[in-house]
């Protein structure tokens, strides 16, 4: 299965980073990549479990994810397990590392199979970039939510 990461250093505390993640249905308080974020199901607010729904700011497309896997400050498995992205399957892996009293660090990858069979594998060089880029902005927006306590403010986008 293709992947792509994409690694970020936070100048805080792992817990005040972890703590950024935990909050699962409050994502696009920090993903410029979203209109909204809330969870879904059952509405357990975290752990293995719990469900989110994601809007992505093109308004159109939409990802419903489910934590899979949930290991407190050190990982958080994320399955999407429906959407209407031209994927057929993804994961998102974050791992989380201690740096120092007050720096942090997370790595994001995702891993995902490309839609169309082998035309789909084809179109990965296209698809990775995109992808990675796609990452790095939400990585990027943890990184100022946790640091500086910026939100999106979706009224200026």
């Amino acid at each position: 299965m293709p992947s792509v990461s994409v690694t970020r250093t936070i100048d805080a505390p792992l817990d005040q980073l972890w703590a950024s993640w935990d909050e699962f249905g409050d994502i696009a308080r920090f993903n410029p990549n979203l209109n909204a974020s809330f969870l879904i199901a059952n509405k357990q607010p975290t752990g293995k479990g719990a469900e989110r729904q994601c809007d992505l700011s093109d308004g159109k497309t939409f990802l419903k994810e489910r934590i899979v896997g949930y290991e407190p400050h050190r990982r958080l498995d994320i399955d999407i397990y429906e959407s209407n992205m031209p994927i057929k399957n993804a994961r998102a892996t974050f791992d989380f590392r201690a740096r120092g009293p007050k720096r942090s660090e997370v790595t994001m990858t995702m891993h995902f199979t490309p839609p169309m069979g082998p035309l789909g594998y084809l179109m990965l060089p296209l698809m990775k970039p995109q992808m990675r880029g796609l990452l790095a902005k939400l990585l990027d927006g943890n990184k100022a939510f946790v640091e500086r306590g910026v939100e999106i403010d979706r009224m200026a986008a």
